[in-house]
């Protein structure tokens, strides 16, 4: 090798040393950028979850000053009536009484109850969180208001966290033609877990489609549901007092020209709300202790109203709850057959015989033209339900029991004649030679009396 080479060479290494030399604190640099990069990541998304579920809980507990100080809205409306004042004068606090009626406007819609005849829910008595058709549509807060999260009527829920993910900056400005603002913004997920199933919220069960007015589309109770909510970070420098603010529903805002699209305060990608598609429904599995304890406290009630409404939530979660099946059956029944005794208006002293002639009295009504039992059905407006109201509800909870419980003579005797008094005269006597068929000969009583009632709804049908 020559001097020449030698020294070509040498320069080459000593060039190699120099380079590693200068990157190495480059990389170094680069990395703990990165590390706090991702740190501060980290502590926006905790800051973020932690101000989703502080705000989702003072809704649910009525804390109408940490969900005022929680709300974009509220927030920005305060900032922007100070920003034209004195710097030096203090940001006014935003009013806690505007701003929870502006977050639970929205509500008003889901408890309007609507009662008719002997479809009553529990709590029967106060608000009633029914969904309806707009489940879809409903802001998030509906599903964390107070009257589900505070008791009375409802008895609480649960939040929990299932989620968060970074989503393109918000953004918004703080006047007309102003700068626009960019902040980051976090998508936290929250399931709400409701702790009683006489109390959760009611919504249209899956699959139940609206084909017309007297079709009775199914309800059941929700026992969880995720929702979503937009946490915007990085508010304090823009002159917020708190640096994240939950946007639950947008600015209230004019167009700067009549007639125009409004401008979306702040512009966001997602938006808070719930999802349909996350519906966890209340199961005869989950607390039957609870239902049939339930079934129990309804027999207690002095008032038919709230009976009912109590039986009806239950069968809502379990249909083939018998003890609550058992109670509804045998209060309707006893309720129809006191109509008829009011309508007769025939003194009987003898129990046995009164109860007799007021069954019977429903049979004629039915073999004759029976408008004083088909044509007061309730469709709203009336103070108390009707006979009609009682035989229609009467009906299929008595089909249910005859199915799961055949065993039990008793309800099958009371469907077949609430078939005849109904004017259905092939269930009706199907019913009745059902009982021929399975009542043993030596049973004298029974069998004598599903004779006489095959023979009468015979007679009906003619």
């Amino acid at each position: 090798m020559t001097m020449t080479h030698f020294r070509g060479l040498l320069f080459i290494i000593v060039g190699l040393l120099t380079t590693v030399e200068t990157n190495v604190p480059n990389l170094a640099q680069a990395k703990t950028k990165s590390s706090h990069t991702a740190t501060e990541r980290k502590s926006a998304h905790t800051a973020a979850i932690d101000s989703a579920l502080r705000y989702a809980t003072a809704l649910a507990t009525g804390d109408k000053s940490t969900a005022a100080h929680l709300d974009f809205a509220c927030q920005y409306k305060a900032v922007t009536a100070h920003s034209g004042k004195a710097k030096s004068s203090a940001a006014p606090e935003p009013s806690y009484e505007d701003c929870w009626k502006a977050l639970t406007v929205g509500h008003a819609p889901f408890l309007n109850r609507s009662d008719i005849g002997m479809d009553v829910l529990w709590p029967s008595t106060g608000p009633l969180v029914f969904y309806g058709d707009a489940l879809a549509s409903a802001q998030a807060s509906a599903f964390v208001m107070d009257v589900l999260g505070t008791s009375p009527p409802g008895t609480g829920l649960d939040l929990a966290v299932t989620g968060n993910r970074t989503i393109p900056n918000g953004s918004f400005r703080l006047k007309p033609n102003g700068t626009v603002i960019g902040v980051p913004a976090t998508l936290v997920k929250l399931t709400v877990h409701y702790r009683d199933p006489l109390t959760s919220p009611i919504a249209y069960g899956p699959g139940a489609a609206h084909w017309t007015s007297t079709i009775k589309r199914e309800r059941r109770a929700i026992k969880s549901i995720a929702t979503q909510w937009v946490v915007l970070s990085g508010l304090r420098p823009h002159g917020f007092p708190r640096d994240t603010a939950v946007v639950h529903l947008p600015v209230d805002t004019k167009p700067d020209i009549p007639g125009m699209v409004p401008e979306r305060i702040p512009f966001i990608t997602e938006r808070t709300r719930a999802l349909p598609d996350s519906i966890v429904w209340w199961s005869p599995t989950d607390q039957p202790g609870t239902l049939t304890a339930a079934a129990a406290r309804a027999a207690s009630f002095p008032e038919l109203r709230d009976r009912v409404a109590l039986l009806n939530r239950i069968l809502l979660i379990d249909p083939l709850q018998t003890d609550a099946l058992t109670v509804l059956t045998k209060n309707l029944y006893a309720v129809l057959l006191q109509d008829a005794a009011r309508n007769h208006k025939l003194l009987i002293k003898d129990p046995a015989l009164a109860h007799t002639v007021n069954e019977f009295y429903w049979t004629i009504a039915a073999a004759s033209d029976r408008l004083d039992l088909s044509l007061g059905m309730e469709v709203g407006g009336f103070s108390v339900p009707t006979s009609a109201d009682l035989l229609y509800r009467l009906l299929p909870a008595l089909q249910t029991l005859a199915r799961s419980r055949p065993e039990q003579l008793e309800h099958r005797f009371r469907l077949g004649m609430a078939y005849r008094w109904n004017n259905d005269q092939v269930p009706m006597i199907q019913t009745f030679e059902a009982l021929v068929n399975d009542i043993p000969t030596d049973r004298k009583g029974p069998k004598s009396e599903a004779l006489l009632q095959l023979a009468w709804s015979r007679i009906n049908k003619v």
